[in-house]
């Protein structure tokens, strides 16, 4: 029997990230926080730094010289968008760790914030056994490009993995590339897909 390979995403499913919050105190409120996410473009310009680009570089785009400050400060408040676990996503990675499933990771994430990330949560750096991370590699999901180099680093084929993802363009992606797809909605319901496989 060949043996599967879980590949997880990170944001979204493993933790909880929050933007708004690397701003929300010193803008006042939960609305004027997401309200500044809105204006500046935020989603647009850190989907551009989750492939590669610099945060210093994607400010300058922003005309608001306050919002462009606000901005520039984002990689030094990051670590408090990232504050909580999902707890119960966890619980299932260390059973199928437990019994010897091999587990990896793909996140689209910058190369600036992930360290940032790491010093909430340091268990990242070490608990896949192979990790890639998009701002590092100047690529990201959904592109397949990403999906075989997770594969040619782990020395497996995409049909060998079971990826998950919060992200349903993201699963797309990788069921493209061959690999099954298990769109991430709760831990139970992530518990309960991996048990329908029989790999948990």
């Amino acid at each position: 029997m060949i043996q599967r390979h879980v590949v997880f995403d990170i944001g979204g499913v493993l933790i909880d990230w929050q933007p708004h919050l690397a701003w929300q105190d010193q803008l006042g409120s939960v609305e004027a926080a997401h309200a500044f996410i809105d204006r500046t473009g935020f989603k647009a310009l850190n989907a551009r730094a989750d492939g590669g680009e610099r945060f210093a570089d994607l400010a300058r785009e922003i005309a608001d010289p306050e919002d462009r400050a606000r901005f520039s400060d984002y990689v030094a408040l990051y670590t408090r968008t990232v504050v909580d676990p999902i707890s119960g996503t966890w619980d299932i990675l260390d059973r199928l760790k437990a019994q010897g499933t091999p587990v990896h990771a793909i996140t689209n994430w910058s190369a600036e914030t992930w360290p940032e990330g790491l010093k909430v949560h340091p268990r990242l750096g070490d608990v896949f056994e192979t990790l890639v991370v998009s701002g590092r590699e100047g690529v990201m999901k959904p592109d397949p490009r990403i999906f075989h180099l997770l594969c040619d680093r782990a020395g497996v084929s995409p049909q060998d993995c079971i990826f998950i993802d919060d992200g349903l363009h993201n699963i797309d992606g990788a069921r493209a590339v061959g690999m099954d797809g298990i769109h991430f909605t709760s831990p139970a319901a992530l518990a309960a897909a991996l048990i329908d496989r029989a790999v948990l």
